[in-house]
C-alpha cells in the first residue's frame, strides 16, 4: 500500500498514531468503544476476528499491556497495515495480525477472550462501491451468526465473547448462547441505542439481561464525560 492510499489517524487521545487506508472500511468509536468491553486482564491470551487496520486490537494492548494478541484478518494488505501499526506503536512483540477467515480461523488453541466488530448491516439496498468496505460491513448469507458461532467456538470454556452490533441485530445472538449481557450505547438521553455491545459467557447458564448502557454525547453534540473517558481516556466499559 502506498503512502498516498492511508491516513494516519490518533486514536485514544493521540496515545496511538494508526494508519488507515483511505478507501474503504475505517476504525472509529465503534473499534475503540468494543476494545474497552474486552474483559481481558494480565496474561490473558486473545484473539480479534476481522481485526483490520488493527485499531480495536491495539486500543485494547494500550489499556492491558501484559496480554497476548491475535488478529485474524482475511485482507492481506490490511494484515500487514496492522502489523506495521503494531511495530509503530511498539507493540509487535505481544500484537500480531494473521491472514484468516474470521469464520474459521487457523489454529486449534483455544483463547481467554475473543472479540469481533462483525457484519451485521443487511444485503439489502445499495451496497459500497467499495469491495473491503462491503465484505467488512454487509451481512451477507448469516454472516453475523457465522462470526458469532465462530468465536464462541474459538473460547475457552468460561471464557468471553465480545461484540458490537446494530441494535436491531441483537436479539438475533439469543440463540448462540445463553449467559448474554446487551450494553446499549445511546446517542443522546432519550433516544433510542444504535449500536449494542454484546457480552457472553462460554457456557454460561445465567438469563439474559439488558445493562444500564452508556450515553455518548451530550445535546449539544460533544461527548458525555463517561464517553470521553473511554473514547480519549482508554478507560475499560463496566459491563457487569
Amino acid at each position: 500500500m502506498r503512502p498516498q492510499d492511508f491516513t494516519l489517524d490518533g486514536f485514544l487521545g493521540g496515545r496511538l498514531q494508526i494508519a488507515q487506508p483511505k478507501k474503504g472500511f475505517r476504525a472509529g468509536h465503534d473499534s475503540v468503544l468494543l476494545a474497552a468491553a474486552v474483559a481481558a486482564e494480565a496474561g490473558s491470551r486473545v484473539l480479534e476476528l476481522g481485526a483490520g487496520a488493527g485499531v480495536a486490537s491495539l486500543c485494547l494492548a494500550a489499556r492491558v499491556p501484559d496480554i497476548e494478541l491475535l488478529g485474524i484478518e482475511i485482507d492481506t494488505a490490511l494484515v500487514a497495515l496492522a502489523n506495521a501499526n503494531a511495530a509503530r506503536n511498539g507493540m509487535a512483540s505481544r500484537v500480531r495480525f494473521e491472514s484468516g477467515d474470521a469464520t474459521n480461523p487457523p489454529g486449534a488453541e483455544l483463547h481467554d477472550h475473543v472479540f469481533l466488530n462483525p457484519p451485521f448491516y443487511p444485503p439489502t439496498g445499495q451496497p459500497s462501491p467499495n469491495p473491503a468496505r462491503a465484505r467488512a460491513m454487509r451481512d451477507s448469507e448469516n454472516a453475523l451468526s457465522q462470526w458469532m458461532r465462530a468465536a464462541l467456538a474459538q473460547a475457552k470454556p468460561g471464557g468471553t465473547v465480545t461484540a458490537i452490533m446494530g441494535a436491531e441485530r441483537a436479539q438475533e445472538m439469543l440463540s448462540v448462547n445463553t449467559g448474554a449481557v446487551l450494553f446499549p450505547l445511546f446517542p443522546r438521553y432519550g433516544q433510542p441505542a444504535k449500536r449494542v455491545i454484546v457480552h457472553m459467557v462460554k457456557g454460561s447458564g445465567a438469563p439474559f439481561r439488558v445493562a444500564a448502557g452508556l450515553i455518548l454525547h451530550e445535546p449539544d453534540g460533544r461527548n458525555t464525560e463517561a464517553a470521553e473517558a473511554v473514547l480519549r481516556g482508554g478507560c475499560a466499559l463496566r459491563l457487569i
